[in-house]
C-alpha cells in the first residue's frame, strides 16, 4: 500500500531529477496530484496500480537521465585527459575515451569534487 509521504517522496525526486514535466502528460500529473491530496492510503487496486506505472516511469526516466550526465561530463573529461596522455607518449591513451568504466570513474571524480 502507498502512502500520501511515499508519493510526496516520489514527486520530490521526480522534480529535483528534472523528469517531473518531461516524463509525465498533464493528466498523469493530475492523478498523481489529487491522489496525493485526497488519499492518505491508496487502497484501491486500479489506482494503485496506475500510480505505481506513473512512479515506474519516473523511476526509470530519472535513471537513464542521470547515466546520460555521466556518460557526457564523463566522455569529455576521458577525451582531455587521453589527449594529454597521448602528448606524454602513452599510446594506448586513445582507448580511454571508449572505456565506459573510465568514463563513469572520471564523472563520479567530477561530480564529487569540491569548487575551489
Amino acid at each position: 500500500m502507498l502512502t500520501k509521504k511515499q508519493l510526496i517522496n516520489i514527486k520530490t525526486k521526480a522534480i529535483r531529477a528534472g523528469v517531473w514535466f518531461k516524463v509525465l502528460q498533464r493528466i498523469d500529473r493530475v492523478l498523481f496530484d489529487l491522489t496525493i491530496r485526497v488519499v492518505e492510503t491508496i487502497r484501491s487496486s486500479e489506482l494503485a496500480n496506475a500510480i505505481l506505472m506513473l512512479s515506474h516511469k519516473l523511476d526509470n526516466a530519472a535513471k537513464s537521465h542521470f547515466s546520460n550526465r555521466l556518460n557526457i561530463i564523463g566522455r569529455s573529461l576521458a577525451e582531455k585527459v587521453g589527449i594529454v596522455a597521448q602528448k606524454l607518449g602513452y599510446a594506448r591513451a586513445s582507448a580511454w575515451v571508449s572505456d565506459a568504466s573510465f568514463i563513469k570513474f572520471l564523472a563520479i571524480m567530477k561530480i564529487n569534487s569540491a569548487p575551489l
